[in-house]
């Protein structure tokens, strides 16, 4: 991000000088880079927002028309339940959600059983922050291209950590932030739009071409992204994706070690565990800048499904400290 503001730092697709092509340049890396991660044929179709909340707003209200009927589920976060809410209150739409059982699951035959002739779309997250459980996403994928309903997915704790395949899965709208496992900064994240999908723009404005027109441009993704994008946070969300990259894993994993091997002190961030399992003998778990857990990785792995259940992940960190033991 640095580098960008130093070197480029220009407005993208407003002008042709070096600046502008080169911050024209990281918005379209980027884009190609989050199509390729979720499996996304066309990367014009991955629109660039400020976080999932953004996204799913996007997607809930660019798509839903009054009379529409919605199924979710009981699961969900308030960037799902409480636009929704909002329209269902408001008699725009009717709502239904379906139970998760006992061990947090989402049965796919209960959202099957909750479709009505009027059901335009399914909104299920894929991963649980408060119970960690991973949703049978393909399997509602198929009910709702059975069912010919839109399929609408909140990735917001599973993308980067869990792969992800809009075709294989039938995803027809995958919502997702950048700050998270995409290890990109706040302020980014995005909307997956597939072809079965049609919709609406939510917000109109500047987007760098056809000026001259008076309306939203139609094509993707210029119809969903009005107004100048956050290119530093794009840039640092394209380095971010790099850092998914096995290679680049491995090149972490080597400074990690060079790092614990000089005594220094290792902070990583929890989905990155395991790349501290042969590198430190002791590991401290921090939650708000206190000590809640310490031990060996066996006993840190142990411990770790109840800390799921009982604190949000985004505030738990790994410190992982080297001594003269190392494994």
């Amino acid at each position: 991000m640095r580098r960008f503001v130093s070197e480029s730092g220009g407005s993208p697709g407003r002008s042709g000088h070096r600046l502008s092509v080169d911050a024209e340049r990281v918005v379209h890396d980027t884009r190609v880079k989050l199509a390729k991660l979720f499996h996304a044929p066309d990367p014009d179709r991955i629109i660039h927002c400020l976080n999932a909340t953004d996204a799913l707003n996007m997607a809930m209200k660019g798509v839903l028309r009054e009379g529409d009927h919605v199924v979710t589920t009981d699961l969900e976060h308030n960037s799902v339940q409480r636009p929704l809410q909002a329209l269902a209150d408001a008699d725009f739409i009717s709502l239904t959600r379906a139970p998760f059982d006992a061990d947090g699951f989402v049965d796919p035959d209960a959202i099957r059983k909750a479709i009505r002739p009027e059901t335009c779309m399914i909104a299920v997250l894929h991963a649980s922050n408060v119970v960690g459980t991973i949703q049978p996403i393909a399997q509602i994928g198929a009910i709702a291209r059975d069912h010919d309903c839109l399929f609408l997915v909140d990735a917001a704790q599973s993308a980067g950590m869990v792969e992800i395949d809009v075709e294989a899965m039938g995803i027809d709208l995958l919502a997702f932030p950048g700050h998270k496992e995409l290890l990109g900064p706040t302020g980014t994240g995005g909307l997956f739009i597939g072809e079965r999908a049609t919709l609406s723009p939510w917000r109109e404005g500047g987007t760098g071409a056809d000026s001259l027109h008076p309306v939203q441009p139609t094509e993707w993704p210029a119809r969903m992204e009005a107004g100048t994008p956050n290119t530093v946070g794009l840039a640092g969300l394209s380095a971010g994706l790099d850092g998914l990259d096995p290679a680049a894993m491995r090149r972490m994993k080597r400074t990690l070690q060079e790092m614990a091997s000089e005594g220094m002190a290792v902070m990583v961030s929890s989905h990155m565990l395991h790349l501290v399992e042969e590198i430190c003998h002791r590991i401290l778990i921090l939650q708000k800048g206190r000590t809640i857990l310490e031990g060996s990785l066996a006993e840190i792995r142990a411990r770790l499904p109840e800390l799921d259940a009982s604190a949000d992940l985004e505030e738990i960190f790994m410190h992982a400290t080297g001594g003269d033991d190392l494994s």
